[in-house]
């Protein structure tokens, strides 16, 4: 039978000194600001720190020294399921990279001939991570591949040549929150996993693993579902903002163009922006990205009066670059947010990571 991890994350790196749901601790809070161009891990590291509440009981569950220690139900659920199976569980709630790494050192194959770290195809340790937001989910990835990825100088035989990674371990994704019915749907809902715990304790003892691209970008994270860039006003109206933007050698904008938006779809988390379709069908197994970007369009009418159309242009590709023109462009990434002030490039690794499915 299996061993399994079921990890939640946490933190106290930036706990305040009242206890969880003032201010930066708890929630999407400490995400704000924290990611930026200029550090690509900053966006992670507010995911593995930014969602403390959502990792733990309801209100009025323990804490201690402003952490909360109690796991929510859904976890509990979930181990005792797993266990009820004959598995052997162990809940583990990370508060820090390191720890994160702890718990994915257990899925090290056998040393290599070139002393590179491997994941073990046939490991009968299994990983589910409780996540709040994708944002979480993606915390976890980061570091798998942080700690996978064999530097360039490095790079052996067996790895596939489209990759930078080899296979990472699949992972059992169990929501801690429910499918929300508005038009942004987690990756979980995306993909159609289940989000029942019993459910998701029977995929992780008997499904199948279900390998899906990851996007990897020049700023050292990783992007699972999508990125949006551009600004709103105080009252939600997207700004104008001006970038050039490419999709292997297509130009969608050249960086004269006013833009109001431009996706980036691994998934479809950022298909619409209100009532508009920017991306089409992103497929997170097709080994491509999908981009578009909202340009405005000024037009007359046969009395001469102005009005504006939205204009989407879209491409599909192995890679895409962003180069803003003008200052820093406020971004979401996978739920965190984020300014580009330079040029950032994503790529995608086809079927790099990989989640238990029924």
């Amino acid at each position: 039978m299996y061993d399994v991890v079921l990890l939640t994350l946490g933190s106290e790196r930036d706990a305040p000194a009242g206890a969880c749901g003032s201010g930066g601790c708890c929630g999407a809070a400490p995400e704000k600001g924290a990611a930026t161009a200029d550090d690509g891990a900053k966006a992670d590291a507010c995911a593995t720190d930014g969602a403390t509440a959502d990792a733990c009981a309801p209100a009025g569950g323990a804490t201690v020294d402003g952490r909360c220690d109690t796991p929510r139900v859904p976890v509990l659920a979930c181990a005792d399921a797993l266990t009820a199976r004959g598995a052997r569980v162990e809940t583990v709630t990370a508060r820090s990279d390191a720890e994160i790494d702890e718990v994915l050192a257990r899925f090290d194959g056998p040393t290599r001939p070139d002393g590179l770290p491997w994941p073990d195809p046939d490991s009968k340790t299994r990983l589910v991570v409780a996540s709040a937001s994708d944002a979480q989910l993606r915390a976890v990835v980061r570091r798998l591949v942080r700690r996978y990825a064999p530097p360039p100088s490095r790079r052996p035989d067996d790895l596939p040549g489209n990759r930078t990674v080899p296979d990472l371990p699949p992972i059992g994704v169990l929501p801690l929150d429910p499918a929300r019915s508005t038009t942004h749907r987690d990756l979980a809902a995306q993909l159609g996993l289940p989000r029942d715990p019993a459910a998701v304790a029977a995929a992780v003892l008997d499904g199948t693993p279900r390998r899906l691209d990851l996007l990897r970008n020049d700023g050292g994270s990783v992007t699972l579902d999508g990125a949006l860039v551009g600004a709103a006003d105080d009252n939600g109206r997207p700004l104008h903002w001006r970038g050039r933007v490419e999709v292997d050698d297509a130009v969608l904008s050249n960086g004269d163009d006013p833009l109001l938006a431009c996706a980036i779809g691994n998934a479809g988390g950022y298909a619409q922006l209100d009532d508009v379709a920017l991306l089409g069908a992103p497929d997170p197994t097709d080994g491509l990205v999908e981009v578009a970007v909202a340009v405005p369009v000024v037009t007359r009418s046969a009395l001469g009066r102005k009005r504006v159309r939205l204009e989407v242009r879209r491409a599909r590709g192995r890679a895409v670059a962003v180069l803003p023109r003008e200052g820093k462009v406020p971004f979401l990434d996978d739920g965190a947010e984020g300014e580009l002030s330079r040029k950032r490039s994503w790529w995608t690794e086809p079927g790099a990571w990989a989640v238990w499915a029924s």
